[in-house]
C-alpha cells in the first residue's frame, strides 16, 4: 500500500490462464471436482393430514417476463426463459443457476428483439422532435445497449455450465433465439 493509501502493484485481477472447463479436465483424465447441491433428507413425522404435493421441474416465469406490451402483443420472454431451462435440464446445471439470472437474461434477450423489430419498422433514422431534422434513430442505441445486457448475463450462464457440466455438449440456445430473430423480418 503507498503512503496515498492507494493500492499499487501485484497481481491483477483475474489475470492468468483460465481453469478448464470440468468436461474438459474429466475427458484429459484429471482430477476434477463435480460441484454436487446438497440433498437433505426429510422426515415426514410430522406432517399428519398435510396434502400431497407434486414436485414442479421449472419454476415458473414471472408474470413480468410475458407482459402485453404497448402494440398488444406479449414480450415472448417467458419463452426465452423456458428454452433456456431446458437447455441447462438438458446438461444437468439448472440446480446451479439462479431463476433471477435466468429471467434477467430473457427479459434483455426480448428487449434486444423488440428493438430490432422496431429498426426494421420504422428505420434507421428518425425525426428529431425540435428541429425536424434527420437523427440516428434511438432504437439503434438502445438494442445495442440491450444486446450488451443479454450477452453479460448468457456469459454468466455459460460459464456455469461451462464449469459444471460433466458431459461435451454441442449447441447454443442463442442460435434458436437469432434464427426467430432473422425469421420475424420475413413475416
Amino acid at each position: 500500500m503507498a503512503k496515498d493509501g492507494t493500492n499499487r502493484g501485484g497481481r491483477r485481477v483475474r489475470a492468468g490462464d483460465k481453469p478448464d472447463a470440468l468436461a474438459d479436465k474429466i475427458a484429459a483424465g484429471r482430477k476434477a471436482q463435480i460441484l454436487e447441491p446438497p440433498i437433505t433428507e426429510l422426515d415426514g413425522g410430522g406432517l399428519d393430514g398435510a396434502t400431497e404435493l407434486l414436485g414442479a421441474d421449472m419454476p415458473n416465469p414471472s408474470e413480468y417476463l410475458s407482459a402485453r406490451q404497448r402494440d398488444g402483443k406479449p414480450l415472448g420472454a417467458d419463452l426465452i426463459y423456458t428454452e433456456t431451462w431446458d437447455w441447462l435440464k438438458a446438461r444437468g446445471c439448472e440446480k446451479l443457476v439462479n431463476p433471477r439470472l435466468l429471467e434477467a437474461y430473457a427479459q434483455a434477450f426480448a428487449r434486444f428483439i423488440q428493438c430490432e423489430e422496431a429498426i426494421s419498422t420504422y428505420g434507421l433514422l428518425g425525426k428529431h422532435p425540435t428541429t425536424g431534422g434527420a437523427i440516428a434513430s434511438p432504437f439503434v442505441q438502445m438494442s445495442q445497449s440491450f444486446q450488451k445486457q443479454a450477452n453479460l448475463l448468457w456469459y454468466e450462464l455459460f460459464d456455469i455450465v461451462k464449469q459444471n457440466c460433466t458431459t461435451a455438449f454441442v449447441g447454443n440456445p442463442q442460435d434458436d433465439m437469432m434464427e426467430r430473430l432473422l425469421s420475424t423480418r420475413r413475416d
